[in-house]
């Protein structure tokens, strides 16, 4: 490992104007290419304290064993040049995208004397025509055979070609007249070469001029009485709407664009582009890239106008590039597009309407392909098992943590504190295994000692479910029958030192429960990990173990996963370990702290969003959802429910004595305050309460109802 001073340039050295720079290894392999408005200002924050890097940037500086620049005249030029060294290097530190498939393309050979017709992968070649990129093959070859009535393109390989023109007969395509057969000269090679043209007009959008055309031709053909050709040119009409209804129109001014969306975590990020032209989604192409250096999105979005249009010149670069950030700056980007594409080129983010509309999709396409990308790589069993060997390296275990639990806090603003236990067994969610816990130990806003508190009592349940069954005496045989279940009935029950558990929340319960004990009884927090992740750093991480302490475990290893810079925290050590960017392991322990997270933000909204709609009814004990529902609709409000008697309201079906005295009751302690007055006029406005039963889904927030107060959830 180099040390960035030992290659540091002097003071004066570096220019201050746009440039390339490089950094080398000490084998003189580049490493990292990068490019500045001024050489001088960003070299110089690469030799900075190395505590202050980012860890990415710090790993870069002391891989590289030396620096080496390029003075360029104007930003353009940078970027140009910087393009250039990427594609010729491939350094690793470098953000390189790539292909999650190879996508076909409709290519039209117009360099040749008589243009074909193909679908065309790889790098394109000059003179030919592309269209898209579709996401099948096939897709393009079902709008080729509709378009080949209209425009009769050859589309046979050089052997057919040759073949045909020797024997002089046509291939099959010839004889039913889906190609004008340029190999027998029943076309000139000038005709031939207009109606390829003519193929790609229509592709390209300009379809109303064609379509005019024909239908002139058809109604010509139908005053002469000519009405086999009228017909043949109807069913031509009617395959090239067919063939234009496969891309819908998404954009109604016929805007030719690219737009790009980007979705991206702490290491990985997926790029999708949508290809707009005529108002149409021509094409569709993705890319997904590991994060290998810190860059921002905007940053991201540079490198994809890089990869996307880096090798495109006129046309192919449209007139509108719709992104979700801009470059910084973003000036010489734009100028590198116009100046690709020989016209204006406007760069922007959409702020309203259909573009905007269309940019949410690209970004929700964007997001499904990390999600695919993330769970291909999770379901790989190699990659499973390289990953739990490189966290027991890491954190010094004796075997892999073949089960794995994570445990995560969420509230909002202190109010609705919760928390969530995930678990993973052998690298895959064990959703039946999943808790969630109501923090009631305190009030307030306190981690830490929420993560205790869960800690404390999960592993209460597991020590009194021990002392219980009887198993795991030795210590051994952590999976006794290898299908772990647990808690379902949330009765009472003792611990070995005699205190009594508390009672089992009902969101605690499994969410699904059919392995029984023995004796019957469900089992419980029965099961051990051998690893708890808790989502945060040092004081988490301490809590935890703390709580683990205090319980007399000492079997069971404990890490945090901290999210700002992915650190790895052990107790009772004042530093992190540092796993690779590229670590199996590292993957596989953001996937656990990020399940943990959105169960427990889903849990929390849950009970903020039931809290914000609870009314009078929710406080009567024992009365379920389906009665609330069936006293609303025979009284058809609350208020109306209020004034009832109780004989009344015995005659709603299912609704004993008993239970109408104690709703009744209920309803006077909540009574409505004393109505509001108009002091203008002395009017008493008396609104009807809504016919709804609160706390049903979908109802509104009654009057006593607390506004719900905007913050971060965490």
């Amino acid at each position: 490992m180099a040390d960035p001073s030992s290659y540091r340039p002097k003071p004066g050295q570096i220019p201050d104007s746009p440039g390339v720079y490089r950094f080398r290894d000490e084998h003189r392999r580049v490493i990292y290419v990068g490019k500045a408005k001024s050489l001088r200002q960003r070299l110089a924050n690469y030799f900075q304290d190395l505590a202050g890097l980012h860890p990415r940037t710090r790993t870069m500086v002391t891989t590289a064993a030396s620096v080496e620049w390029t003075v360029v005249s104007t930003e353009v030029e940078a970027l140009q040049l910087e393009y250039s060294w990427i594609k010729e290097y491939d350094p690793r530190f470098n953000v390189k995208y790539r292909d999650d498939k190879s996508y076909p393309y409709l290519a039209v050979t117009m360099n040749e004397e008589f243009p074909r017709v193909q679908v065309m992968r790889g790098h394109k070649k000059k003179g030919v025509r592309y269209f898209g990129p579709y996401a099948h093959a096939w897709a393009i070859r079902d709008t080729v055979d509709l378009l080949l009535r209209v425009f009769p393109v050859r589309t046979c390989s050089t052997g057919v070609f040759k073949n045909a023109s020797r024997t002089g007969r046509p291939c099959l395509l010839g004889y039913i007249g889906k190609c004008s057969a340029p190999c027998v000269s029943r076309i000139s090679p000038d005709d031939h070469w207009e109606l390829a043209d003519e193929f790609c007009d229509f592709m390209t959008g300009r379809t109303g001029t064609h379509l005019r055309r024909l239908e002139k031709q058809m109604m010509e053909a139908a005053e002469e009485m000519e009405y086999e050709r009228a017909a043949r040119l109807r069913d031509d009409i009617e395959a090239l709407k067919k063939a234009m209804e496969k891309n819908a129109v998404v954009l109604a001014d016929a805007t030719d664009a690219d737009l790009i969306a980007v979705a991206e975590d702490e290491l990985e990020a997926a790029v999708q582009i949508f290809h707009v032209r005529g108002g149409r989604v021509r094409g569709q192409r993705g890319w997904v890239t590991d994060k290998v250096e810190d860059v921002t999105t905007g940053a991201l979005v540079e490198h994809a106008l890089q990869q996307l249009y880096g090798e495109e010149r006129g046309d192919s670069v449209p007139k509108e590039v719709l992104v979700p950030a801009l470059p910084d700056p973003v000036e010489p980007v734009q100028e590198w597009l116009t100046e690709r594409r020989g016209s204006n080129v406007s760069l922007r983010i959409p702020q309203r309407g259909d573009k905007k509309d269309l940019m949410a999709t690209v970004a929700r396409n964007a997001q499904q392909a990390l999600v695919l990308h993330k769970t291909k790589r999770a379901s790989d069993l190699t990659t499973r098992s390289r990953a739990l060997e490189e966290i027991a390296e890491a954190l010094d275990l004796d075997s892999a943590p073949l089960r794995i639990e994570c445990y995560d806090i969420s509230h909002l603003q202190g109010d609705d504190v919760v928390a969530s236990m995930v678990v993973f067994e052998d690298g895959l969610q064990r959703k039946s295994e999943y808790r969630r816990f109501q923090i009631k130990g305190f009030e307030g806003q306190d981690d830490v000692r929420s993560m205790h508190e869960v800690i404390t009592r999960r592993f209460r349940r597991y020590l009194a479910e021990k002392e219980r069954t009887g198993e795991w005496a030795d210590g051994a045989d952590a999976l006794a029958d290898g299908s772990p279940q647990a808690l379902a009935d949330g009765s009472p029950h003792a611990f070995a030192d005699g205190s009594p558990a508390p009672l089992a929340d009902a969101a605690e319960a499994p969410l699904t429960s059919s392995l029984k004990d023995d004796d019957g009884r469900p089992k419980r927090f029965a099961y051990p990990p051998q690893l708890v992740v808790v989502d945060g750093g040092q004081p988490q991480v301490a809590a935890a173990r703390k709580a683990l302490d205090e319980l007399g475990i000492d079997d069971i290893a404990v890490c945090g996963l901290a999210k700002r810079l992915e650190e790895v925290w052990l107790p009772d050590d004042d530093d992190p370990v540092v796993l690779p960017r590229s670590s199996e392991g590292l993957y596989l322990l953001q996937r656990v702290r990020d399940e943990a997270h959105r169960f427990a933000i889903t849990y929390q909204r849950t009970k903020r969003a039931k809290r914000f709609r609870a009314g009078p009814l929710d406080e009567v004990p024992g009365l379920g959802e389906t009665r609330k529902q069936a006293l609303i609709k025979h009284f058809g409000s609350v208020k109306r429910l209020r004034a009832a008697t109780i004989d009344q309201i015995c005659e709603v079906p299912g609704i004993g004595r008993k239970t109408a005295e104690t709703i009744a009751v209920a309803l006077t302690r909540a009574a409505p305050p004393a109505p509001a007055v108009n002091t203008a006029t002395g009017e008493i406005i008396d609104d009807e309460e809504p016919d709804t039963t609160a706390g049903s889904p979908g109802a509104p927030v009654t009057s006593g109802a607390p506004e719900e107060r905007r913050g971060q959830e965490t």
